[in-house]
Order: C-alpha cells, then sequence, then structure tokens
C-alpha cells in the first residue's frame, strides 16, 4: 500500500470533517440530557427521603411524583441512548469516509446508510427528548394545580 503524501491526505480529512461538527451538536445535545437525568436523580432521591420520613402517612401524592419521575428517567436514558448511538453512527462514518477515500474505494450505498442511520438515531433522541419535557411540563402543571 503506497501512503498518500500531505497533499492528497488533506482532502480526505476534509471530506472526513464535515460529520464532526454533527458529532459536536449531539454532544451538546447529550451534556443537556444527562443534566436533566441528574436533576431527576438528586429528586428522586429527595422525595424518597421525603417519603421515609412520612412513615405510615399519606404518601401519594409522592408516590406519584416518584412515577413521574421514574417515567421521565426511562425517557431520558432512550434518548441518551440514541444520541450515543448517533455519535457512534457517525464516528463509523468518518472511518468508513476517510478509508473509503484513502483506499479509492466505491463506498457510497454504505455512506449513505450510515449517514441516514445517524440521523434516524438523532431524529429518536430528539422526539424522546420533546416527550420527556412534555412530561416534565405536565408535571409542573399539576403540582400548580394540587397547591
Amino acid at each position: 500500500m503506497n501512503v498518500p503524501s500531505l497533499q492528497q491526505l488533506v482532502p480526505i480529512l476534509q471530506l472526513a470533517i464535515g460529520p464532526v461538527i454533527l458529532i459536536s451538536g449531539v454532544g451538546l445535545l447529550q451534556l443537556s440530557l444527562t443534566n436533566r437525568l441528574g436533576r431527576l436523580i438528586d429528586r428522586a432521591r429527595l422525595l424518597s427521603r421525603d417519603r421515609a420520613a412520612l412513615g405510615a402517612g399519606d404518601t401519594t401524592r409522592i408516590d406519584a411524583q416518584i412515577a413521574i419521575i421514574d417515567r421521565r428517567a426511562g425517557i431520558l436514558r432512550r434518548s441518551i441512548t440514541l444520541g450515543a448511538t448517533t455519535v457512534l453512527l457517525v464516528s463509523v462514518l468518518i472511518l468508513v469516509l476517510f478509508v473509503s477515500a484513502l483506499l479509492q474505494l466505491e463506498s457510497g450505498a454504505l455512506v449513505i446508510a450510515v449517514f441516514c442511520a445517524a440521523l434516524l438515531t438523532l431524529i429518536g433522541s430528539t422526539i424522546y427528548f420533546l416527550q420527556e419535557m412534555k412530561l416534565a411540563l405536565d408535571a409542573v402543571h399539576l403540582e400548580i394545580r394540587r397547591d
């Protein structure tokens, strides 16, 4: 195998840089999602302590809040998983682009398939994110109406 010169490598690397921007954007989404999950976990711990402090008292309201948090956490987990899968697929895409250009292989169909799969997982992650935000707002509305 011939090692390409620097002048031959630069366009190949430029080709692979575009998807890196997608990884950066998904990384910001992942940061937001994991922060939300961390806050949910902290809130669930506080509610669990409150429930334990009530002992045999009425824990219906706290149990309902914990159930909503559990549901939201599951949605966030799915969103985070799909976001991480997006990053994985984009990384594979970059590798395929680089290796294909380097070895002068025709891999258009593979590139299209991996790119479409990455976008579909990103769409799924975003849909779950929107679903979790709606559930969070619904929970706030319930709290406001109860007080």
